[in-house]
């Protein structure tokens, strides 16, 4: 298995991805630590040589996925870098962006979340999916988004045709407390009976 590359855009889904596969190939605590391998004592027991052997080839696989996980221009960036840990923060510091343009991405996603309705042509999976993506990536970034405001939004925004059911959800249950697949089973099931 491949890591994912990172070429320099979606920090947050690069960053993910990445912890996600190093910690899958048991080498995360090698860039998250960046432990000190103290040298073998004189006669090492077998334990020890395993154990020291084991730490320094955790350090090395680490640095190498990282090599092989960024875009031929990145890796151009990061290959003095000694340790995994100073090319994970490198990328971080270079990529992530300060806390002002992490708020600016997350105004813009708010934005792009509030200005659409759903369109003629797109069903109710295919919008529902368009709103939680966006939410996904303002969660990335650091922001909370509950799944209510997405249920919100769909409630609001449907076609006329779907006003029956979101009529019969308001009457017999507790808006506060609908799930988003609650929602979207009821209005799929109403899609169907369309078809």
């Amino acid at each position: 298995m491949a890591p994912p590359v990172f070429k320099g855009e979606n920090y947050h889904i690069g960053a993910v991805r990445m912890e996600t596969y190093l910690d899958v190939m048991d080498i995360w605590e090698a860039v998250e630590e960046d432990y000190e391998i103290p040298p073998l004592p004189d006669n090492p027991t077998m334990a020890q040589i395993k154990n020291h052997k084991d730490k320094k080839t955790r350090k090395s696989k680490a640095k190498a996925c990282l090599f092989s996980a960024v875009s031929s221009s990145i890796f151009t960036r990061i290959i003095s870098l000694k340790s995994a840990k100073d090319i994970w923060d490198y990328l971080k510091s270079e990529y992530e962006g300060d806390d002002r343009i992490r708020g600016m991405q997350v105004l813009n996603l708010i934005r792009d979340f509030e200005m659409p309705k759903i369109k003629e042509t797109e069903t109710i999976k295919d919008y529902s999916e368009r709103l939680l993506n966006i939410a996904n990536r303002v969660r990335l970034l650091g922001s909370v988004f509950n799944d209510s405001r997405i249920v919100e939004k769909i409630m609001v925004t449907v076609p006329e045709r779907f006003e029956a059911t979101i009529t019969t959800l308001e009457n017999t249950k507790d808006l506060s407390k609908i799930t988003l697949a609650e929602l979207l089973n009821a209005l799929q099931l109403k899609n169907n009976e369309r078809s």
